[in-house]
């Protein structure tokens, strides 16, 4: 646990005010309301800055600024809460499998949780965008797992020792999200990864606007000039932005990130058209 972590403030910002306690419940609790609070996002990306994965640089940016962040950071900073509450926690990688077709091999760069309760283990991770999770899973292969939101399970990779996929349940199919092993990993391999994530060309932090956050009934996401609401009932509405103000103010009003008029065009202006050449496609 780090010494400088802010676990009063952690709480206060996320709106959790229940028992601080390694167990189950709280586990469920405070996961559900970091996902619902702190938004996935790539701001701090596209304006060109890496973002910093110490707990002082993540506090600072998500509690005290009221951002919010990728999986690098919101999952680093709900580890250290996890940590901060007695919970025995491991940090794990994964490599991203959704929206990926079978045959393009992906590098390790998702973060995810595995904690360890009397109950068993359990999968945390409230950071992959508009799937990210809304309450942890148990650690068990083969059946269907309910979260708040959609359904989640865990396959075997054939052949591969302790490596897993994580699927979710969309209507009646299942789609992969990532693969990952069981090997715990360190601060190092976090920022290397991180610095690909962030500054490599082909990224898609580093091409494309990504925004999104789980409401009770609903999921909100915005990819460049696409905001899309989705309901549970899988019915989406979706609208088209056609300027930075108009990108900027759905920042604002669906996942509470506000920019100054400097910020906006210093990081929308400059991918406007090719987001909007996207969005004709």
């Amino acid at each position: 646990m780090s010494a400088d972590f802010d676990l009063d403030a952690y709480l206060g910002h996320i709106g959790y005010s229940g028992e601080r306690a390694p167990t189950l419940d709280v586990l469920k609790a405070v996961h559900y309301a970091q996902a619902l609070k702190v938004p996935f996002e790539n701001l701090t990306v596209l304006a060109k800055s890496p973002p910093k994965l110490d707990i002082a640089s993540l506090q600072s940016k998500i509690i005290e600024g009221g951002r919010g962040g990728y999986c690098f950071e919101v999952n680093a900073l709900f580890a250290a809460a996890l940590d901060a509450l007695g919970f025995d926690v491991t940090r794990l990688m994964g490599r991203v499998r959704w929206k990926t077709p079978a045959d393009i091999a992906t590098g390790r760069t998702h973060m995810l949780l595995y904690v360890d309760l009397p109950e068993g283990p359990y999968l945390a991770d409230a950071g992959f965008g508009g799937i990210t999770m809304t309450g942890p899973i148990p650690f068990k292969t083969g059946m269907e797992l309910e979260t708040p939101h959609e359904p989640r399970r865990l396959l075997p990779i054939n052949g591969a020792v302790d490596t897993y996929e994580l699927q979710v349940k969309l209507g009646d199919s299942w789609a992969p999200v990532y693969q990952f092993s069981l090997e715990a990993q360190s601060s190092a391999d976090y920022e290397l990864s991180n610095w690909y994530t962030a500054t490599h060309p082909d990224s898609i932090f580093v091409q494309f606007l990504i925004a999104a956050r789980p409401e009770a009934d609903r999921r909100v996401t915005l990819f460049n000039t696409e905001l899309t609401v989705r309901g549970r009932d899988g019915a989406a509405d979706v609208t088209i932005l056609n300027s930075v103000d108009e990108i900027a103010d759905a920042l604002a009003d669906h996942f509470d990130l506000h920019l100054s008029s400097d910020q906006r065009q210093a990081i929308l202006a400059p991918h406007l058209d090719g987001w909007r050449s996207l969005s004709a496609d």
